[in-house]
Formats: C-alpha cells, sequence, structure tokens
C-alpha cells in the first residue's frame, strides 16, 4: 500500500492507503473525495482530475505523454511545472508517500 496525500487548496490534507497499481485519480474516486471528478473515468480525455504533484514526487512517474500534454492544456485551473493528470499517475509498490495539490476547480 502506498500513502497518498490529497492537499486541497484550502491547506487540509487527506490521505489514503493505496494499493499499488491504482491511480491517483481512481483512489480519490473510489473514497468519494472532493477536488477530483475524474469524468471521463480514467481516460485522459478530460482534464477533471488535474493535480500538482509535490517536486519531490515528480520523478516517481513517468514523463508527460502527448495525449496528457493535450489534456492539460484543458484544465480549468491554471498549470504550473508540476501539473500531472492524476488518472495518468499510478502508484508502485516502491512509492512510499506521494503527495499531490488539488486545484481550486476541475471544472
Amino acid at each position: 500500500m502506498v500513502n497518498v496525500k490529497y492537499v486541497h487548496s484550502s491547506g487540509s490534507v487527506t490521505e489514503l492507503e493505496v494499493p499499488a497499481g491504482t491511480s491517483v485519480m481512481q483512489a480519490a474516486v473510489n473514497h468519494g473525495l472532493d477536488g477530483i471528478v475524474g469524468e471521463c473515468g480514467g481516460a485522459a480525455m478530460c482534464a477533471t482530475c488535474h493535480v500538482y504533484v509535490d517536486e519531490a514526487d515528480s520523478g516517481k512517474f513517468p514523463p508527460i505523454s502527448p495525449p496528457e500534454q493535450e489534456m492539460l492544456d484543458c484544465t480549468a485551473s491554471p498549470l504550473r511545472e508540476t501539473s500531472r493528470l492524476g488518472c495518468q499517475l499510478v502508484v508502485k509498490d516502491e512509492h512510499d508517500t506521494i503527495t499531490v495539490y488539488l486545484p481550486e476547480t476541475q471544472q
């Protein structure tokens, strides 16, 4: 299990124990977490799972693919260098803790 910390725009933190192989988006949706919508179900087609990955964790995931970059250009909140789609961030056993920051809005 991997500890994923979701830092809300208000500053509050929700921590979830997530099984390896689960995306940051799917874990949030499964637990009814406010701040991630995941309208497309994880197909990288909607940008409603936009997150900002903590800089210390950004190297734990593969680089942004062209389709993900295209969707990131459609986010409701401003892009940052650490912007990613939560559906494309799959946690692995070797990840101890992952921290993501939720934008103010997804829509």
